[in-house]
Order: structure tokens, then C-alpha cells, then sequence
């Protein structure tokens, strides 16, 4: 299938690892020209032909600093995909261990920071690009917006609010020819879930239970219709084909496995 999207171009945050460095691959195989930002510049991502930028995207300043290096590289946005997220382990997993009593100002801050208002800046600063060239911005959220209950409170919070803010942008600029979509992934085989540093890893050495039995334990508890976790191969290709020319905004998209059951 031919996704229309060769020679046209899109800024990825987060594109050095997991799902952004999947979407990387992905929308360069489409022929795509791609710019991405983050803290890090990994050997992976340096093998591709994206052109990175080093930048924190929890600042206030450092969204608008990707895309106008964006612009500079590409003369203009065709996409944008705000898919940066977790970020430090430690600070991830207080939202899971305390409660609203014990969780500080400070964690809620630096987790919207991240999630949140990293994709609001960096929204702001593409539109006057996307209105012009009629583009489209990707918000990567969470199942955990839709289970603000379970999991890193802090974090489930933030993504439900960048949902939300997907609404505002497709119902406030679709006139101007702008489309707006949220894609909310279950469990992924990323670091999170895959590394035995990670957050995942870390709760099963705290319960004495190895890694994959762990795993899998939470997979079945969180009812996992397909018993298994997205690849971050097939959360790039549901993005991509959403960036293609479709009538689709304001909608969101899970690729759960089934998790959410509810109509």
C-alpha cells in the first residue's frame, strides 16, 4: 500500500529508542524526511538517516528549539508526532508507589512537563508550518488515560490531558486543514517493560519473581486479550498509516491487545 507520504517530512520527539525510534525507521522506509529530538543521541538512532537534535523536551524552551531546527532542516512540517515519554525510571515509578498524599508537587510538574507540555509547545510552535502545508499532528498518549486508577497516577493524568488536547487541535484548526489523532498503546516491548532496570523489571526484583514470569503475570491480570505486548513496529505502522491522507481527526486509537473492553 502506498501511504502518499514520500518526499513529505515529520518531526518525531523522542525517536532515539522504543516507539520513536520504530517511527523513525518506519516513516524514512516511506520515504519520508524526518528530524528528532531528545535528550540523547543513541548509536541506533545515529545508523538511520533521520537528523537529530539534541534537546530536553521537558523545558519550556526546548520543543520550540526542535522545530525551528526542524524548519530550518526541512523548510516546513508535514507532521509532527509529540511521542516522548516515561523518561527517568526512578521518577516514573513514584507515581505507582505513593498516593496523592505522598506523591509531591514536584513529580506531577516534571511528569506534565514531559507529557504534556512538551506536546502543547512543540504543537504551537509546528502549526503556522502544518496550517500551511495542511499537516497533521500524532499525539501519543496511553491506555493509562483511560485507567487513571491503575498504574503511575501522575503519568495516567498527564496522557488524559494529552488526549484531550488532541480534541482542542483537530476541533480549533480542522477547519484551516489540520488533522489532529491520538494513538494510545497497551504494553509495548520497550525499556519499560524489557529492560530489568526498567520499571517492570525493577517491580518483579522487588517481589522476587523472575522478569518474564512477571511479564506475563501482568499481561494475564491486565486482560490482555492476545496474551502478548505490541512490538514498537506495530505501533509504528497503525502512526504512519494514520499520517497518510485519510479523513480521520480527533479520534483515538488503541492497540491495547484487547486490553480496553468497554464500548
Amino acid at each position: 500500500m502506498d501511504l502518499q507520504l514520500a518526499g513529505k517530512t515529520a518531526v518525531v520527539t523522542g525517536g532515539s529508542k522504543g516507539i520513536g525510534l520504530a517511527l523513525v525507521r518506519t516513516l524514512l522506509a516511506e520515504g519520508m524526511r524526518v528530524v528528532t529530538g531528545s535528550r540523547t543521541i543513541t548509536a541506533e538512532l545515529k545508523e538511520t538517516d533521520a537528523v537529530p537534535v539534541t534537546v530536553d523536551l521537558s523545558t519550556s524552551s526546548g520543543p520550540a528549539q526542535l522545530i525551528d531546527s526542524a524548519i530550518a532542516e526541512l523548510g516546513g512540517i508535514d507532521l509532527l508526532v509529540n511521542n516522548v515519554g516515561v523518561g527517568d525510571t526512578d521518577e516514573f515509578a513514584k507515581g505507582a508507589r505513593f498516593n496523592l498524599l505522598e506523591l509531591p508537587d514536584d513529580a506531577w510538574e516534571d511528569t506534565f512537563n514531559l507529557h504534556f507540555y512538551s506536546a502543547l509547545r512543540a504543537s504551537r510552535a509546528a502549526l503556522p508550518s502544518l496550517i500551511e502545508r495542511k499537516g497533521t499532528i500524532i499525539n501519543i498518549s496511553s491506555i493509562g488515560a483511560r485507567l487513571a486508577a491503575a498504574g503511575p497516577a501522575n503519568y495516567n493524568v498527564s496522557k488524559a490531558a494529552l488526549s484531550a488536547l488532541t480534541k482542542v487541535i483537530a476541533e480549533q484548526f480542522g477547519g484551516q486543514g489540520v488533522r489532529a489523532i491520538t494513538v494510545s498503546p497497551g504494553p509495548v516491548s520497550t525499556g519499560v517493560w524489557t529492560d530489568p532496570d526498567g520499571f517492570v523489571g525493577r517491580l518483579a526484583k522487588e517481589q522476587g519473581v523472575a522478569h518474564e514470569a512477571f511479564v506475563d503475570q501482568l499481561i494475564s491480570g491486565l486482560g490482555v486479550t492476545t496474551g502478548r505486548i505490541a512490538a514498537p513496529e506495530e505501533v509504528a505502522r497503525l502512526i504512519a498509516f494514520l499520517a497518510s491522507p485519510v479523513n480521520i481527526t480527533g479520534n483515538e486509537y488503541l492497540i491495547d491487545g484487547g486490553m480496553i473492553k468497554h464500548v
